[in-house]
């Protein structure tokens, strides 16, 4: 049987971009099976800037805010930074309900969200 593919993590020009192959990310095996593909990639590679690409994504559980807040602490540590890319306004707003706008931010692209951090730094 073929292994589902969750997540795809590729870097571009200083940052790497987690993309997900789902349109819903909802099983808590899956998000925890993500959860320690991201922690292991985070160790092995000390990102500056981590993209999370949810243009596939069409729902998520609140697990996966879970998740994306314990990234960005790991992340903290050595000034690392999340970044959310290409999200559909149903799933932004959860942010908006939840604060969560408020300590992510939010491209439509990640030639966007790379060209304002970059311009951001300097």
């Amino acid at each position: 049987m073929d292994e589902k593919k969750s997540i795809e993590i590729t870097t571009q020009s200083q940052a790497s971009v987690i993309s997900f192959q789902s349109a819903s990310i909802s099983d808590a095996d899956e998000i925890n099976a993500i959860s320690n593909k991201i922690s292991d990639f985070i160790e092995e590679n000390k990102p500056p800037k981590l993209i999370f690409d949810f243009e596939s994504v069409k729902f998520f559980s609140s697990q996966v805010l879970g998740m994306l807040i314990n990234t960005r602490t790991k992340l903290s540590k050595y000034n690392g930074e999340v970044i959310i890319i290409a999200i559909n306004p149903q799933l932004h707003r959860v942010f908006k309900i939840t604060n969560l706008d408020k300590i992510f931010r939010f491209f439509p692209d990640v030639k966007s969200a790379i060209e304002a951090t970059n311009t951001s730094e300097n």
